[in-house]
């Protein structure tokens, strides 16, 4: 008799792959059994059909389930009488990975809507095709015992579902209902009230313009009424974000259209299964307070993904609600019930399942009609990336930069992203850092490692943290300059093994100790060479030029009666003015920057769009949403001059416009456009000189839509392909993973 054991990797623990493997080969008349074993799935099959097994097993897939590679082996017949799903064993150290959460299945959702159902109203519900992964899990292999629901014994109802093969629940790790399974609890300031419906209490002050903490699936939100303008305000006040947009979650598509523009691609991402948080255009029936998204053109909107989100829409006639991470700024998301009832919330809801690893929610914005990752986190974590070229055996962790940090573990060449972690320069988020590396390797059984890659800045606490963990396991330290790792992380995107990048961003350590920011690269893959760069400018008083842009302005205009004119903007008026210009002549904490990000902050100040940078990319967004109205076209020119282009030139003539009268919003275009025009140019003489046809885009400055679409037309229009992220950040979260790649390049 024909027997064969077949190895599957990729996505097939926790999808009902199991029970997909023993209907297919009953189906066809096989024996032998499935098992996982650690991180991968073992099958034995013995019969005449397992040629057409082997064939249809990876086109019938689960909808969450993903085949990367199979390993297939002749072995002897041990004539098993049957097949079955036998218990997991631990003995294979391979690559594969637990799938993300994903949203509730049309299913789980039918029932908790149906009166008749054992699960109606139950905020927990879930089967093989839907709800919490990664958020519960402690270890693999993939079973209930090393889950957050080891803590709740399935009831007898559940536990025949859970043993019938042909049941979508069968082997379901995060099955269970009200009788067996995890409940709601609703509180009063510290106070616990008992109540027959937690979730109809919340809905209730909810529409009492009330502050709820929902405790979810891998993390917490703050959550208040959309249309209450007051709520929206004592939010912001208590959670000290005077400025930075509110996330919101309406409870259908059709909510959503009423107030924003869809594409089909942006409808496609919303209605997902991943359910991230979407950038969409306001429409002209916008109908929320502008202290939602104040200043901007845009808003960020998500659709329920849990049970009980659909339960609060369905106990409410509000149809958009805020839902805001419950955390400090740069602090992580609360997760423990004693912590999210003491926060500055008015009233709780929490329940008693652990969440062993917080997951924020993702966010994803569209530029050119192409999707651009902001945070990838909720719904992709910790789906792996594959490394498109020959790398070494080395097992590496690479730990990103110092704000919106997401480390990755890289073995053979697949990568490991993590969830998205924050900025480290906070204790606690450094904390959490710390406990998300040891929760990946437990789950990616990767207990070494033998490099540690991180940024070159020697300041940073992510690269202190990789000197200490490099001494705790004898590893190699891999310090990797922050545009060189962003660059890679493009280029593994499209497997592209040599091209130019333009990489523009806020700042990034530079090679020659300043802070750069506006560099065109060329790069091989393993090296790099900064072939041209913006102008430098000074920085007085360092980080304060970065909140306070205004003292940017003034060093880049250099023109100090100029200045005067923006005195308003001064904490100490022209007295402050006249010392900034001292300090810039003396050179005394006066740091070197060709950030792209600062000569835009610098723009939005001098069309007095914004003064204070109260969250990370302030004034440059507000900056893009002013230009977003603009209705006539102006031009700027740029210079350029040894691979340099001139910045000062660009804002001297944004001031000059903005005094002769010319609109803002035409001006602020005009600006961006610039900017873009000069850095288009500065790739395509470094592509000539290379003798290169791809020019790539990369860094937090192109997440703005237009100064995106400005260079990708200039690239394309000049017979370049312009390549742009696909499935990683523009921004800081995908410097990991090219600092990983770096680190395994042969």
């Amino acid at each position: 008799m024909k027997a064969q054991k077949v190895l599957t990797q990729g996505i097939v623990q926790g999808v009902g792959f199991r029970p997909y493997v023993y209907r297919l080969a009953t189906d066809l008349n096989l024996k032998g059994y499935v098992r996982n074993l650690g991180n991968v799935v073992e099958i034995i099959i013995e019969g005449e059909n397992t040629e057409s097994f082997i064939e249809r097993l990876p086109n019938e897939l689960p909808p969450i389930a993903k085949i990367d590679s199979m390993i297939i082996e002749d072995i002897e017949s041990e004539n098993y009488s049957n097949f079955e799903i036998i218990e997991s064993g631990d003995t294979y150290s391979g690559v594969s990975v637990i799938p993300p959460d994903i949203a509730i299945c049309d299913k789980c959702l039918e029932e908790i809507r149906n009166p008749k159902d054992r699960r109606y109203k139950y905020p927990f519900n879930a089967c093989t095709d839907c709800g919490p992964r990664f958020t519960v899990i402690e270890s693999v292999p993939y079973d209930r015992v090393r889950t957050s629901m080891d803590e709740f014994p399935l009831c007898d109802d559940c536990l025949v579902e859970y043993k019938e093969p042909l049941n979508r629940r069968y082997h379901g790790e995060a099955i269970c209902c009200s009788e067996c399974g995890p409940q709601m609890a609703f509180y009063d300031g510290l106070n616990k009230i008992d109540c027959e419906n937690p979730i109809k209490r919340g809905a209730d002050i909810l529409k009492e313009g009330k502050i709820l903490a929902i405790k979810g699936i891998g993390g917490t939100h703050l959550v208040v009424d959309a249309y209450n303008d007051d709520a929206i305000k004592e939010l912001r006040k208590r959670l000290n974000r005077p400025n930075q947009a509110f996330a919101v979650m309406s409870n259908d598509l059709k909510s959503v259209q009423n107030y924003a523009h869809l594409s089909e691609k942006e409808i496609k991402t919303i209605t997902s299964n991943k359910r991230p948080i979407v950038i969409l255009k306001k429409n002209d029936n916008y109908p929320f307070p502008e202290s939602l998204s104040p200043g901007l053109h845009n808003i960020g909107v998500m659709l329920p993904y849990s049970p009980m989100h659909y339960l609060l829409f369905d106990e409410s006639d509000i149809d958009t609600y805020v839902m805001t991470s419950a955390n400090t700024p740069g602090e992580p998301m609360m997760i423990k019930n004693e912590d999210i009832i003491n926060g500055v919330n008015d009233y709780s809801l929490v329940h008693n399942r652990k969440i062993l690893n917080r997951c924020d929610d993702s966010v994803i914005r569209f530029r050119n009609n192409e999707l651009s990752f902001i945070r990838r986190s909720r719904g992709y974590t910790p789906e792996p990336y594959k490394i498109n070229y020959e790398v070494n055996d080395l097992n590496v962790l690479a730990l990103g930069p110092e704000l919106d940090v997401a480390f990755s573990i890289a073995k053979d060449d697949i990568v490991y992203p993590s969830q998205h972690i924050g900025n480290t320069n906070k204790p606690k988020t450094l904390e959490f850092l710390k406990e998300a590396i040891e929760n990946m390797q437990r789950i990616t059984k990767i207990n070494e490692f033998d490099a540690i890659a991180c940024d070159m800045h020697p300041h940073f606490f992510t690269t202190r943290l990789a000197h200490q963990l490099a001494e705790e396991h004898g590893a190699e330290l891999i310090p990797i300059q922050h545009h060189h790792a962003h660059a890679i992380a493009l280029a593994n995107d499209s497997s592209i093994d040599e091209m130019i990048v333009i990489a523009a961003d806020g700042v990034g350590y530079g090679s020659d100790g300043t802070s750069w920011g506006g560099e065109i690269l060329y790069t091989d893959i393993k090296n790099f060479e900064r072939l041209g760069h913006l102008e430098s400018q000074l920085m007085p008083g360092g980080d304060m030029a970065t909140r306070y842009p205004a003292r940017m302005l003034a060093s880049i205009l250099k023109d100090e009666d100029l200045i005067k004119n923006y005195a308003n903007y001064f904490k100490y008026g022209e007295i402050e003015i006249k010392n900034i210009f001292k300090q810039l002549d003396s050179g005394i904490n006066v740091g070197k920057t060709t950030s792209t990000g600062r000569v835009l902050d610098s723009m939005a100040v001098a069309l007095e769009i914004c003064n204070e940078r109260t969250y990370e990319g302030e004034c440059s967004m507000k900056l893009e949403s002013c230009a977003y109205y603009s209705t006539t076209e102006l031009e700027i020119p740029y210079i350029i001059e040894n691979n340099t282009l001139n910045t000062t030139e660009i804002l001297r003539e944004v001031v000059r416009l903005y005094q002769n009268g010319e609109k803002k919003a035409d001006i602020a275009r005009a600006g961006q456009i610039a900017v873009a025009k000069g850095l288009s140019e500065l790739a395509i003489i470094s592509a000539d000189k290379k003798n290169l046809k791809s020019i790539g885009a990369t860094g937090g400055v192109f997440y703005n839509e237009a100064i995106t679409d400005t260079v990708k037309n200039c690239m394309e229009n000049n017979g370049y392909d312009f390549i742009q992220h696909k499935n990683t950040c523009a921004g800081d979260g995908s410097v990991s993973l090219g600092q990983a790649i770096i680190a395994k390049k042969k």
